[in-house]
């Protein structure tokens, strides 16, 4: 009697817990249509991803869409033995399926809090569970393990539905979630929001309401690295602070958010900067900070690369900046040539052409009439013949012929008006005179075109040899540099040839002082954006520069003097790539989407100009390029005309010494030869001509 009355017994409680699940199971069946319309009244929701197990399955049966909003639904049903942390290729496919349609509620009903908690740290380690979108799961202790708190720094807007089984079959549920923006402690305990039951709410809240609007002024951890200009150190008196455009960004969204800004620097900023990934795995610098959950903000001059969109949430691109090299520059001391300047080669022969032409010319013109004038003496009968042999045969050309009767003399005559140098005779002649009327007005209008070009060389600075294309960095054959291994890599995968052969001879170099005083030697060419390489110049110019702003490792005594044995500094015209800056946030942070439209705001309101334009004033004003210093006259501008006048004088010394060797050797060598009848000795030596 006792075993049979056991075995009734053991019958009614196997009974009475299978209609206590299936209650269960209504009840939650309940919940969820109440929660998934209350959202989808609120939002626009593209789809709602369900991730349940063989356990909870039968809740999503056909009574329950009837109920629902029309709401596409995407399900992913895992089995009780998967492991989540690397699941099967369904399983992925489905959650990436469901990611990419941007499902913007999961509804996550899993019997192993374990197997949960895997779901979650796979899919927010690999970006594959959107952590923004709305959350309803099963509250489970083991999801609020101390090795899972930074899960729920990154997902907050989460309901956890926790079953209670009151006395009279009365159930109902507690709703909670995680307590943000409070900082979480050593222990997790979730927040109350809500209490549903008899098939509705108790308090009727917005159960998903922003979390993100209010901070409560919670402080927020911020990691920086000085760049000029998105973050600078200024000083004031003998305190330093933080600030540039990122600073003033940050602390205009920390107003309308309500939180407060712990600013500080990672214990290697000077030497890891914004930090590599190491051996172990871990990352050095800036995204070590980050990437350890130590920082919840990073500024300093971020790029929108795929190295950090990898490991941090990069906010909207607030401006794009341009990359280029920091290159030598080369004086090109042509001052020596500063005569044919005015005129290129091409001209110039053009001009020499022109006057051996135009000097042959005259000369025949002036042959033809000095044969045409010795014709008419012949024939003439007033005449005499002896009257005629014994004048010289200079006064036989008349009119100012002698000018042009020999070769050379015409050649110089012809250069003389070239030289606006007027002749010592009008030659006879029409067209003699014709043609020199025009020549003058080609020798004017060549002359003043000389003399323009001329004072404009004069009156600009003097030329400089710079480095502005790619190309011609390639061909200078210097060596290039910048910080990091992914900037050696983007130019190793560049798909132009140049490119390919500057990463090829690419530096990483971490310190850019060191890197300038390179650049100054001549032999290298220094990576980074404009801004900070018109930083980097200003410095250079300026050992002693006051410009409110220092630097760690440089403010000190660097050796960027400018000394005379160095070189200037020039920053390529040409950028290598423009890049989106932009301001980091930890992975999967639920700060992002607001931050995103306050710094769009700042940034169409024309802040970011007036930030910009602020911390790149007195870089601006001391970075001069001293032009109306160098277009003033000196000596050494007016080099080439001490050459040209060495040169006359050496010319005229030769010639001086060949005419005294012609006196000495042959003149005074020849028998009729007499020094007291000079005059005597030419006079027959012409007649014999």
């Amino acid at each position: 009697m006792n075993f049979g009355t056991a075995i009734i017994a053991n019958v009614h409680a196997d009974l009475d817990n299978i209609l206590r699940d299936v209650k269960k199971h209504k009840e939650l069946e309940h919940i969820i249509v109440d929660l998934v319309n209350s959202v989808a009244v609120r939002e626009d929701l593209a789809c709602v991803a369900v991730l349940c197990d063989p356990v909870y399955l039968n809740i999503f049966e056909g009574a329950l869409f009837d109920k629902l909003y029309t709401v596409p639904f995407v399900f992913i049903v895992v089995a009780e033995h998967e492991d989540l942390l690397s699941p099967n290729f369904s399983t992925l496919e489905a959650m990436r399926q469901a990611r990419k349609d941007g499902c913007g509620a999961y509804i996550i009903t899993l019997a192993n809090g374990l197997q949960a908690a895997r779901l979650l740290t796979f899919g927010d380690r690999y970006r594959l569970l959107d952590t923004r979108a709305k959350y309803i799961m099963l509250h489970d202790i083991r999801l609020f393990k101390s090795n899972l708190h930074y899960l729920w720094k990154r997902i907050v807007n989460v309901v956890f539905l926790r079953y209670h089984n009151a006395q009279r079959n009365k159930t109902w549920f507690d709703l909670s979630t995680v307590p943000f923006p409070n900082t979480i402690k050593d222990v997790l305990i979730t927040r109350r929001i809500e209490i549903w039951r008899n098939g509705k709410f108790h308090y009727s809240k917005d159960l998903f309401a922003d979390k993100t609007k209010n901070l409560n002024g919670e402080t927020l951890n911020v990691v920086y690295l000085e760049h000029v200009p998105s973050v600078v150190n200024t000083k004031s008196n003998d305190t330093k602070e933080v600030g540039g455009v990122e600073i003033e960004m940050l602390n205009t969204i920390a107003s309308k958010m309500n939180f407060k800004l712990k600013l500080y620097q990672s214990a290697d900023a000077e030497q890891n900067k914004w930090g590599q990934k190491l051996p172990n795995g871990s990352y050095s610098g800036l995204l070590g900070e980050m990437v350890t959950g130590q920082a919840d903000i990073a500024v300093g001059n971020l790029q929108y690369t795929t190295l950090y969109h990898e490991i941090i949430d990069l906010s909207i691109p607030y401006t794009s900046q341009c990359w280029t090299f920091l290159t030598p520059e080369a004086m090109s001391d042509n001052s020596w040539k500063t005569l044919i300047l005015p005129f290129k080669l091409y001209m110039w022969i053009a001009v020499l052409m022109v006057l051996l032409v135009t000097g042959s010319i005259f000369y025949g013109l002036a042959k033809y009439y000095i044969h045409l004038m010795d014709f008419r003496g012949e024939t003439a009968k007033d005449i005499s013949t002896e009257k005629m042999k014994q004048k010289p045969t200079s006064d036989t050309r008349p009119g100012g012929l002698y000018l042009f009767g020999e070769i050379t003399n015409s050649i110089l005559y012809t250069y003389g008006m070239l030289l606006v140098v007027s002749l010592p005779k009008l030659p006879s002649g029409w067209s003699i005179r014709i043609l020199t009327g025009w020549y003058w007005l080609y020798c004017i209008l060549l002359v003043v075109s000389y003399k323009a070009s001329m004072t404009a060389i004069l009156a600009n600075p003097t030329p400089r040899v710079t480095i502005d294309t790619l190309k011609e960095l390639v061909d200078s054959k210097i060596t290039c540099g910048g910080w990091g291994q992914e900037t050696k890599q983007f130019f190793l995968e560049s798909l132009d040839d140049f490119g390919q052969k500057i990463g090829q001879r690419f530096e990483i170099i971490n310190d850019p002082d060191a890197a300038v005083k390179r650049v100054v030697r001549g032999d290298f060419a220094y990576y980074d954006n404009k801004n900070f390489l018109k930083y980097l110049r200003v410095k250079r110019k300026n050992t002693k520069i006051d410009i409110n702003m220092t630097n760690s490792s440089s403010t000190n005594d660097t050796g960027m003097g400018n000394t005379r044995m160095e070189r200037n500094l020039h920053i390529m015209s040409d950028c290598m790539v423009n890049i989106p800056v932009s301001i980091g946030f930890h992975k999967n942070s639920p700060l992002k989407p607001l931050a995103d439209v306050y710094l769009r705001r700042i940034v169409e309101v024309g802040l970011f100009e007036k930030w910009s334009n602020d911390a790149m004033y007195r870089i601006k004003t001391l970075d001069t390029n001293d032009e109306e210093i160098k277009a003033l006259m000196n000596l050494k501008k007016l080099h080439g005309a001490f050459i040209a006048l060495a040169i006359g004088y050496f010319i005229s010394l030769v010639m001086f010494i060949c005419e005294l060797m012609h006196w000495h050797f042959i003149i005074k060598k020849d028998p009729l030869f007499d020094k007291y009848a000079i005059d005597l000795y030419y006079i027959n030596k012409n007649k014999k001509h």
